[in-house]
């Protein structure tokens, strides 16, 4: 293994998007450019550059509020690998996120998990990724008491506060950003009264459509939700779902979507509730929390 003593780690531009995008690209991962842009504007990247000027490895890390950061995009091209850039980037990332005053959290993949535990991190729960092509107008009838509508920029705010109660997270920027990717797939569920009881976001990937966050107040409006979601145009999609949510991952497989990875939900400290997606029936990804 070659010696990072002298790797020089540079902050990644929020310009840079589009030059940082090959290495997720590389990965297989579902990363848009659009993807990038974002991350780099509302967080901070690091990276590493090869002699030909291009980025060979990077790091991420995107606040998510007064008391949490994730960590996320820890990529090292093939060509850089086993020269332990991946943990020296994750260590810059950390370093940041202590500086900030915030606690780590990340989405750990069963290969990254073994280096994440001795850091500090911790297990809080697992998380299923799920793919499949459509689900056929095949949810319940809509309760007679809920409505579905359209995610509009006045709702925002109540909706931030929504996601916040169910993530733990502050993240209206993110929401933002979200509901103005797809605006088709962006639905809010409503009781009599007009409070928010539910809500799905969809975003365009490299391949395929990612639906989340979608937090609610029980799994048959998570799924209704879901349906509208999916329905407002052709996939294929992934999901990432908390694992214990097992009446929609039981509906998921009787469509004939397939889960063929996870990831373990990890903190490097105490955020109160982090620990619990009772409502958070689909994360935003592992990138963004």
């Amino acid at each position: 293994m070659a010696s990072t003593e002298t790797v020089e780690i540079r902050e990644i531009d929020c310009s840079q998007g589009e030059a940082v995008h090959p290495l997720s690209v590389e990965a297989g991962w579902n990363q848009t450019v659009a993807d990038w842009q974002f991350m780099l504007q509302a967080g901070r990247g690091f990276g590493c550059v090869g002699e030909d000027g291009r980025w060979q490895a990077s790091s991420l890390m995107l606040p998510v509020g007064e008391r949490l950061a994730w960590i996320s995009m820890v990529l090292v091209t093939k060509a850089r690998r086993r020269e332990g850039l991946g943990t020296k980037l994750l260590k810059r990332c950390l370093e940041e996120t202590v500086a900030s005053g915030r606690i780590a959290g990340l989405d750990a993949t069963e290969q990254g998990r073994p280096i994440y535990l001795p850091l500090g991190f911790r297990d809080l729960y697992p998380i299923s990724r799920w793919h499949f092509d459509g689900v056929a107008q095949s949810a319940k009838p809509i309760p007679s008491n809920i409505r579905l509508r359209p995610v509009a920029a006045a709702d925002l705010p109540k909706l931030a506060l929504y996601d916040q109660a169910a993530s733990r997270m502050e993240r209206a920027t993110l929401l933002s950003h979200l509901s103005s990717r797809q605006p088709h797939r962006a639905w809010i569920a409503e009781d009599p009264s007009a409070a928010i009881v539910g809500f799905v976001l969809g975003r365009e990937g490299r391949t395929a459509t990612s639906l989340g966050p979608i937090a609610a107040d029980n799994e048959d409006i998570a799924i209704t939700l879901i349906t509208k979601a999916a329905d407002a145009g052709p996939g294929p999609f992934i999901m990432d779902v908390p694992q214990e949510h097992r009446q929609l991952s039981a509906w998921l497989a009787a469509r004939g979507a397939t889960s063929p990875r996870g990831y373990m939900r990890m903190a490097r400290g105490e955020v109160v509730g982090l620990d619990d997606p009772q409502r958070l029936f689909a994360i935003a990804g592992p990138e963004l929390g």
